[in-house]
């Protein structure tokens, strides 16, 4: 029985997944190829993954109207480039800036405007407003414009899925590039290979069949309207990527009701559209309304009218609010025992259901040697969408939140704010990994009681992972 005031040891609770990893490679190079193959498919179910949908589709669609386009050899470019620039990508943020350089990179305000403005420019030209070409100065690099032209667009939509990827590979990703950082590649060269060509399979058949649609006969009707309803969904996409830039730089403007109105006003745009209410330059006027395009749009309105309950408070979906901005930023949470009309700084207490976050680590030890509770720490980040899944299904449980109570709770952001780089680097030094989420408890006096790494649906396990810090 450990009484009040004691704590667990660290080493017999600690379950880390670096532990899996090292198991997989003592078993040999067949374990370790399972694994990884496993915890790419596993990264598949993962929230950030879905806006590449139809993103791919929408743009294989375009790409097989082009005569002379071989629908198997697009699909395989697609497919290796993925793998080929995952891995690359991956093992040179991790030598050059070592093994938080792909959170990095994929939470920079800079690349989220920018993956944002490529959605909006694919999605204006999905509605016809022009055609996507490359410039002239590249084709003249080859007698074989189109082909050339072809293969570098499927690349650069390659190198686009993987900077969107890089925040929800799991933890998996996150040891391996540790392990890159400080100089071993072959475990690391192979893990990424292997873990890419799984997470990369399904988006393989993604790219293929649209261009197979797209050469039946009589195809360009709907599919024309199919390209619009992708635009839609690239525009809905672009919103989420503006916002990871606002959360990082606390502008304030793509705010969660911002986005959630604009994800409201876009599902109803689509349900008008798909009626025949709007017509777009290459749309092909109706004379009646088909039964399957009728129930679309069916759908699309009331999915519109269920996103607006959401600006009047009311719950929606999990993983819906998970790709929104969190209900807790610094424009609308009072500091704790602080003039309310006041906004907290970005070392203060912050409160949610009667508990209190604190966001800069020292004055979170402060408060936990005063209290003696022990201590929850959150590495997490303003563009992580695992880390917004967890808040918003896991963090909202009741137990969960019964639980909390009973610790001092630190957030300590990874990729914004005047400590950033430093929760980073403690996070791989001291727990050797640089996956997003990462959730760590330890007592009063800095020593370890358990480790919860990366995102699960199972709110027992994470329960039973706070069972530890308080037994």
């Amino acid at each position: 029985v450990v009484e009040e005031g004691e704590y667990i040891s660290t080493t017999s609770t600690t379950n880390s997944s670096d532990s899996m990893i090292d198991e997989a490679i003592s078993e040999g190079l067949g374990s370790f190829i399972i694994l990884a193959i496993s915890m790419g498919f596993l990264a598949l179910l993962t929230p950030c993954v879905f806006p590449m949908i139809p993103i791919t589709v929408s743009f294989f669609t375009k790409m097989g109207e082009s005569e002379g386009s071989s629908p198997l050899k697009s699909a395989t470019v697609y497919t290796l480039g993925i793998i080929t620039i995952f891995t690359t990508l991956g093992l040179i943020l991790a030598a050059t800036l070592g093994a938080t350089g792909a959170n990095q990179i994929a939470s920079n305000p800079w690349v989220n405007i920018f993956i944002g403005c490529l959605f909006v420019y694919f999605a204006f030209s999905l509605f016809g407003q022009y055609e996507i070409e490359m410039p002239a100065a590249l084709r003249q690099f080859s007698m074989k414009q189109e082909q050339r032209g072809g293969i570098m667009g499927i690349l650069f939509m390659a190198f686009t899925f993987t900077l969107t990827s890089f925040t929800c590979t799991v933890q998996f990703v996150g040891l391996l590039l540790v392990t890159g950082s400080q100089g071993d590649y072959f475990w690391p060269i192979l893990g990424m290979i292997c873990f890419a060509t799984a997470f990369a399979l399904p988006f393989f058949f993604l790219a293929l069949f649209p261009q197979y649609l797209s050469k039946l006969p009589q195809s360009g009707g709907w599919l024309n309207s199919v390209k619009v309803i992708m635009g839609f969904l690239e525009l809905g996409a672009a919103f989420k990527f503006f916002s990871n830039t606002d959360l990082v730089w606390q502008i304030g403007l793509f705010t969660r009701p911002m986005v959630l109105a604009s994800w409201t006003v876009i599902a109803i745009l689509m349900g008008v559209y798909l009626l025949g209410k709007i017509q777009l330059p290459h749309d092909t006027k109706m004379d009646m309304i088909g039964v399957p395009r009728l129930m679309m749009s069916m759908v699309c309105l009331s999915f519109g009218l269920y996103l607006s309950t959401g600006l009047f408070g009311q719950p929606i979906h999990g993983l819906i609010d998970s790709y929104l901005p969190p209900v807790i930023s610094y424009s609308d949470v009072k500091p704790i025992n602080k003039d309310p009309h006041s906004s907290p700084s970005k070392g203060e207490a912050l409160s949610h259901h009667d508990l209190v976050w604190y966001e800069d680590y020292d004055e979170g030890m402060a408060a936990s040697q005063q209290s003696n509770k022990p201590i929850f720490i959150d590495f997490t980040g303003y563009t992580c969408t695992n880390c917004r899944w967890m808040e918003t299904n896991v963090f909202e449980d009741p137990q969960v939140i019964e639980f909390f109570k009973q610790f001092t709770l630190i957030r300590l952001y990874t990729d914004g704010g005047p400590r950033a780089r430093e929760y980073q680097q403690m996070e791989v030094d001291r727990f050797g990994t640089a996956a997003l989420p990462y959730y760590v408890i330890l007592t009063p006096d800095d020593k370890e009681v358990a480790r919860f790494p990366g995102m699960d649906p199972d709110v027992s396990k994470f329960v039973n992972f706070l069972k530890k810090g308080v037994s």
